[in-house]
């Protein structure tokens, strides 16, 4: 993709799953990645499969519901640079009826998941404006275009970052700085066994969606690289405030 190489880029939870194959691809078409992820083990080892491959990248452990330490690691990734792109791609959930949900977790679902972007965005856009211009693709879910039992609250995050995306999208525009969401549907990582319940709950419930989604299978985290990599893109320079689902046909929208 044109435009990529030596472009610097912070990608939020890429220790694992998702972010890390973004990473992982990023990397591959020539940028500095910076690797944040609160589990310092994950974010090394998506470091050295980076290297291995020839490529560049820099891990930092980040709690992205800690402005504090965010603004510190974003200064260090600025102090070699400006960050060109920015993906929010870190979030969490746990499975469970909204009835019989709790402040405590909607707490950690909306800090994670709504705040965590929030703040990035916050420590990240001036530099971006300082600099005359940037991407940021944040990372929804399908959850939050059309719902998801069980995710109520994590949907309405969801919800919340492709307004918000719009509406600072509207903002920046003039700034040279373009914002769009990657939906994923179903995908089928670590965390989504983890909050459909376990390896045994993960199944029964990845069994349900198959039959649901048209071309039968979950997503892979590899399905998610190259849309975001393109929304970074030269060739997507004239794309902003966009949602765009990668669902495998789970989710249709004109």
């Amino acid at each position: 993709m044109r435009g990529l190489k030596g472009k610097r880029v912070i990608i939020t939870g890429s220790g694992s799953g998702i972010g890390r194959e973004i990473a992982r691809r990023f990397a591959e078409e020539g940028a500095e990645v910076a690797v944040f992820d609160v589990n310092e083990d994950g974010a090394a080892e998506t470091v050295s499969l980076i290297e291995a491959n020839g490529g560049r990248a820099t891990s930092y452990i980040v709690n992205i519901t800690d402005r504090a330490a965010i603004d510190a690691a974003v200064k260090l990734v600025e102090s070699s640079g400006p960050v060109d792109i920015l993906v929010n791609n870190a979030g969490w959930d746990k499975i469970v009826s909204f009835l019989d949900s709790d402040v405590d977790l909607w707490k950690k679902v909306i800090d994670i998941n709504l705040y965590g972007p929030l703040h990035m965005h916050h420590a990240v856009l001036p530099g971006m404006v300082k600099n005359g211009g940037g991407r940021v693709i944040n990372i929804s879910s399908d959850a939050g275009r059309v719902g998801s039992s069980g995710e109520a609250v994590y949907s309405s995050c969801k919800g919340g970052i492709i307004s918000f995306t719009k509406t600072v999208a509207r903002e920046l525009a003039r700034s040279g700085i373009q914002l769009n969401v990657v939906c994923p549907g179903p995908t089928d990582t670590p965390l989504f066994a983890e909050i459909a319940g376990g390896e045994e709950g993960g199944s029964k419930i990845a069994e349900s969606l198959k039959r649901a989604i048209p071309m039968r299978r979950l997503a892979q985290p590899a399905d998610f690289p190259g849309i975001v990599c393109f929304l970074g893109s030269d060739d997507a320079g004239f794309i902003t405030g966009q949602t765009i689902s990668v669902s495998g046909g789970l989710t249709m929208h004109g």
